[in-house]
Protein backbone atom coordinates (compact mmCIF):
# COMPACT_ATOMS: atom_id res chain seq x y z
CA UNK A 1 0.00 0.00 0.00
CA UNK A 2 1.59 2.90 -0.70
CA UNK A 3 1.22 6.49 1.31
CA UNK A 4 0.88 8.96 -0.42
CA UNK A 5 0.76 11.63 2.08
CA UNK A 6 3.34 14.60 2.35
CA UNK A 7 5.92 14.14 4.44
CA UNK A 8 7.73 16.60 6.78
CA UNK A 9 10.85 18.05 5.42
CA UNK A 10 13.46 16.91 7.37
CA UNK A 11 15.56 19.93 8.80
CA UNK A 12 19.66 19.91 9.10
CA UNK A 13 21.22 21.81 12.13
CA UNK A 14 24.34 22.47 12.25
CA UNK A 15 26.46 20.66 14.92
CA UNK A 16 27.61 24.22 16.30
CA UNK A 17 24.09 24.99 17.45
CA UNK A 18 24.16 22.20 19.69
CA UNK A 19 26.56 23.76 22.31
CA UNK A 20 24.25 25.60 23.74
CA UNK A 21 22.01 23.20 24.60
CA UNK A 22 25.21 21.09 25.24
CA UNK A 23 26.54 23.42 28.04
CA UNK A 24 22.96 23.71 29.89
CA UNK A 25 23.80 20.17 30.73
CA UNK A 26 27.22 19.87 31.33
CA UNK A 27 25.69 22.72 34.06
CA UNK A 28 23.05 19.95 35.48
CA UNK A 29 25.60 17.79 35.58
CA UNK A 30 27.73 20.03 37.56
CA UNK A 31 25.21 20.86 40.19
CA UNK A 32 24.02 17.24 40.61
CA UNK A 33 27.89 16.44 41.14
CA UNK A 34 27.90 18.78 43.85
CA UNK A 35 24.92 17.32 45.49
CA UNK A 36 26.96 13.88 45.47
CA UNK A 37 29.94 15.80 47.12
CA UNK A 38 27.82 17.46 49.60
CA UNK A 39 27.20 13.90 51.16
CA UNK A 40 30.54 12.71 50.78
CA UNK A 41 31.40 15.54 53.32
CA UNK A 42 33.51 17.31 50.34
CA UNK A 43 31.57 20.75 50.36
CA UNK A 44 34.64 22.45 49.31
CA UNK A 45 34.33 20.59 45.64
CA UNK A 46 30.42 20.96 46.03
CA UNK A 47 31.05 24.61 46.21
CA UNK A 48 33.13 25.09 43.29
CA UNK A 49 31.00 23.27 41.05
CA UNK A 50 27.91 24.96 42.17
CA UNK A 51 29.90 28.11 40.93
CA UNK A 52 31.24 26.25 37.42
CA UNK A 53 27.51 26.15 37.16
CA UNK A 54 26.59 29.36 37.72
CA UNK A 55 29.26 30.16 35.13
CA UNK A 56 28.19 28.08 32.39
CA UNK A 57 24.45 29.13 32.98
CA UNK A 58 25.81 32.73 31.91
CA UNK A 59 27.63 31.14 28.47
CA UNK A 60 24.71 29.01 27.26
CA UNK A 61 22.33 32.07 26.90
CA UNK A 62 24.82 34.30 25.39
CA UNK A 63 25.92 31.85 22.71
CA UNK A 64 22.96 30.81 21.88
CA UNK A 65 22.19 34.72 20.60
CA UNK A 66 25.75 34.77 18.99
CA UNK A 67 24.74 31.63 16.95
CA UNK A 68 21.46 32.45 16.38
CA UNK A 69 20.16 29.15 17.49
CA UNK A 70 17.40 30.06 20.14
CA UNK A 71 14.62 27.99 20.37
CA UNK A 72 11.50 27.11 23.07
CA UNK A 73 13.30 24.05 24.15
CA UNK A 74 16.36 25.66 25.10
CA UNK A 75 15.04 28.10 27.03
CA UNK A 76 12.84 25.38 28.91
CA UNK A 77 15.85 23.59 29.30
CA UNK A 78 17.84 26.09 30.75
CA UNK A 79 15.30 27.04 33.23
CA UNK A 80 14.61 23.46 34.27
CA UNK A 81 18.49 23.13 35.03
CA UNK A 82 18.88 26.53 37.08
CA UNK A 83 15.78 24.77 39.24
CA UNK A 84 17.98 22.09 39.96
CA UNK A 85 21.70 23.83 40.21
CA UNK A 86 20.24 27.08 42.09
CA UNK A 87 17.42 25.79 43.69
CA UNK A 88 17.76 21.91 44.81
CA UNK A 89 21.73 21.98 44.93
CA UNK A 90 22.48 24.91 47.15
CA UNK A 91 19.86 23.88 49.49
CA UNK A 92 20.66 20.44 49.73
CA UNK A 93 24.44 21.68 50.09
CA UNK A 94 23.50 23.32 53.45
CA UNK A 95 21.29 20.83 54.60
CA UNK A 96 24.14 18.06 54.59
CA UNK A 97 26.91 20.97 55.70
CA UNK A 98 25.27 22.70 58.45
CA UNK A 99 21.42 22.03 58.97
CA UNK A 100 21.71 17.97 60.16
CA UNK A 101 21.81 19.00 63.97
CA UNK A 102 18.11 20.47 63.63
CA UNK A 103 16.50 18.40 61.17
CA UNK A 104 13.30 19.85 61.50
CA UNK A 105 13.80 23.42 60.87
CA UNK A 106 17.03 22.75 59.11
CA UNK A 107 14.73 21.08 56.44
CA UNK A 108 11.87 23.50 56.70
CA UNK A 109 14.31 25.84 55.01
CA UNK A 110 15.38 23.54 52.11
CA UNK A 111 11.63 23.28 51.23
CA UNK A 112 11.02 27.62 51.47
CA UNK A 113 14.30 28.05 49.83
CA UNK A 114 13.86 25.19 46.88
CA UNK A 115 10.24 26.90 46.05
CA UNK A 116 11.35 30.70 46.13
CA UNK A 117 13.78 29.67 44.08
CA UNK A 118 11.17 28.07 41.66
CA UNK A 119 8.83 31.00 41.85
CA UNK A 120 11.57 33.65 41.04
CA UNK A 121 12.59 31.41 37.45
CA UNK A 122 8.79 31.07 36.88
CA UNK A 123 8.61 35.15 37.37
CA UNK A 124 11.64 34.77 34.68
CA UNK A 125 10.13 33.05 32.29
CA UNK A 126 6.56 34.86 31.91
CA UNK A 127 8.63 37.69 32.08
CA UNK A 128 10.50 36.64 28.76
CA UNK A 129 7.00 36.37 27.25
CA UNK A 130 5.88 39.67 27.14
CA UNK A 131 3.67 40.63 24.31
CA UNK A 132 5.40 42.41 21.20
CA UNK A 133 5.78 46.03 21.29
CA UNK A 134 6.30 46.13 25.34
CA UNK A 135 9.72 46.96 26.76
CA UNK A 136 11.45 44.81 28.67
CA UNK A 137 13.26 45.55 32.58
CA UNK A 138 16.49 46.60 31.98
CA UNK A 139 17.35 45.25 35.22
CA UNK A 140 16.87 42.40 37.29
CA UNK A 141 13.61 42.64 39.30
CA UNK A 142 14.41 40.05 42.85
CA UNK A 143 17.89 38.74 42.96
CA UNK A 144 18.74 36.01 40.24
CA UNK A 145 18.99 32.11 40.55
CA UNK A 146 22.63 31.73 40.25
CA UNK A 147 23.21 34.56 42.15
CA UNK A 148 21.10 33.80 44.80
CA UNK A 149 22.70 30.58 44.59
CA UNK A 150 26.11 32.34 45.90
CA UNK A 151 24.81 34.26 48.74
CA UNK A 152 22.91 31.33 50.15
CA UNK A 153 26.34 29.83 50.34
CA UNK A 154 27.45 32.65 52.30
CA UNK A 155 27.65 30.45 55.64
CA UNK A 156 30.13 28.29 54.11
CA UNK A 157 31.99 30.41 52.67
CA UNK A 158 32.44 32.44 56.72
CA UNK A 159 33.04 29.14 58.37
CA UNK A 160 35.83 28.02 55.65
CA UNK A 161 37.40 31.58 55.98
CA UNK A 162 37.69 31.26 59.85
CA UNK A 163 39.10 27.92 59.90
CA UNK A 164 37.95 24.62 61.31
CA UNK A 165 37.00 26.40 64.95
CA UNK A 166 34.16 27.90 62.87
CA UNK A 167 30.99 27.22 64.65
CA UNK A 168 27.85 28.59 63.40
CA UNK A 169 24.48 27.31 64.60
CA UNK A 170 21.83 25.41 62.64
CA UNK A 171 19.32 28.34 62.80
CA UNK A 172 21.35 31.18 61.70
CA UNK A 173 22.09 28.98 58.51
CA UNK A 174 18.61 28.35 58.20
CA UNK A 175 16.89 32.22 58.53
CA UNK A 176 20.02 33.28 56.15
CA UNK A 177 18.66 30.55 53.46
CA UNK A 178 14.32 32.15 54.16
CA UNK A 179 16.28 35.45 53.91
CA UNK A 180 17.85 34.42 50.64
CA UNK A 181 14.84 33.31 49.14
CA UNK A 182 12.40 35.97 50.29
CA UNK A 183 15.12 38.09 48.27
CA UNK A 184 14.58 36.26 44.93
CA UNK A 185 11.09 36.26 45.56
CA UNK A 186 10.99 40.23 46.11
CA UNK A 187 10.08 42.82 43.66
CA UNK A 188 13.12 44.96 44.57
CA UNK A 189 15.79 46.02 41.83
CA UNK A 190 18.81 43.96 42.11
CA UNK A 191 21.95 44.64 39.24
CA UNK A 192 22.53 43.51 36.34
CA UNK A 193 25.53 43.87 33.60
CA UNK A 194 23.43 43.42 30.74
CA UNK A 195 22.62 46.92 30.60
CA UNK A 196 26.43 48.11 31.42
CA UNK A 197 28.46 50.02 28.69
CA UNK A 198 32.07 51.45 29.20
CA UNK A 199 34.06 53.55 27.47
CA UNK A 200 36.60 52.03 24.91
CA UNK A 201 40.00 53.63 27.27
CA UNK A 202 38.52 52.37 30.30
CA UNK A 203 38.37 48.58 29.01
CA UNK A 204 41.97 47.36 30.28
CA UNK A 205 41.00 48.70 33.45
CA UNK A 206 37.72 46.17 33.20
CA UNK A 207 40.77 43.66 31.99
CA UNK A 208 43.44 44.02 34.73
CA UNK A 209 40.19 43.69 37.80
CA UNK A 210 39.00 40.76 36.18
CA UNK A 211 42.72 39.22 36.39
CA UNK A 212 43.06 40.52 39.96
CA UNK A 213 39.40 39.05 40.60
CA UNK A 214 40.42 35.45 39.47
CA UNK A 215 43.65 35.46 41.35
CA UNK A 216 42.51 36.19 44.08
CA UNK A 217 39.48 33.43 43.75
CA UNK A 218 42.26 31.20 43.39
CA UNK A 219 44.50 32.17 46.03
CA UNK A 220 41.70 33.23 48.50
CA UNK A 221 38.32 31.80 47.31
CA UNK A 222 36.48 31.72 50.60
CA UNK A 223 37.66 35.37 51.75
CA UNK A 224 36.91 36.45 48.31
CA UNK A 225 33.71 34.75 48.05
CA UNK A 226 32.58 36.47 50.93
CA UNK A 227 33.28 39.48 49.95
CA UNK A 228 31.41 39.51 47.01
CA UNK A 229 28.61 38.74 48.78
CA UNK A 230 28.92 41.53 49.99
CA UNK A 231 29.51 43.64 47.67
CA UNK A 232 26.42 42.63 45.84
CA UNK A 233 24.54 43.17 48.90
CA UNK A 234 25.52 46.26 49.63
CA UNK A 235 24.34 47.11 45.48
CA UNK A 236 21.01 45.47 46.79
CA UNK A 237 21.04 47.95 49.17
CA UNK A 238 21.53 50.99 47.19
CA UNK A 239 19.74 50.38 44.44
CA UNK A 240 16.84 49.85 46.50
CA UNK A 241 17.37 53.19 48.09
CA UNK A 242 17.32 54.91 44.92
CA UNK A 243 14.51 53.28 43.79
CA UNK A 244 12.70 54.49 47.05
CA UNK A 245 13.76 57.63 46.77
CA UNK A 246 12.70 58.02 42.99
CA UNK A 247 9.06 56.66 44.36
CA UNK A 248 8.76 59.78 47.38
CA UNK A 249 9.65 61.79 44.13
CA UNK A 250 7.01 61.16 42.01
CA UNK A 251 4.29 60.95 45.15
Amino acid sequence: MNDDSPQTPRRKLHILHLLPNLISILALCSGLTAIRFAVEGKFGLAVALIGLAAALDGIDGRLARMLKSESAIGAELDSLCDLVNFGVTPALVLYFWGLREDTSLGWIAVLIYAVCCMLRLARFNVGNRLAEGEEKPKGFVGVPSPAGAMLALGPVYLAFAIGPEAQIAAWAVALWMVFVGALMISRMPTPSFKGVRIYAENARFILVGSVALVAALLTYPWVTLLLLDVVYLAAILVLWRKSARSLRSIV
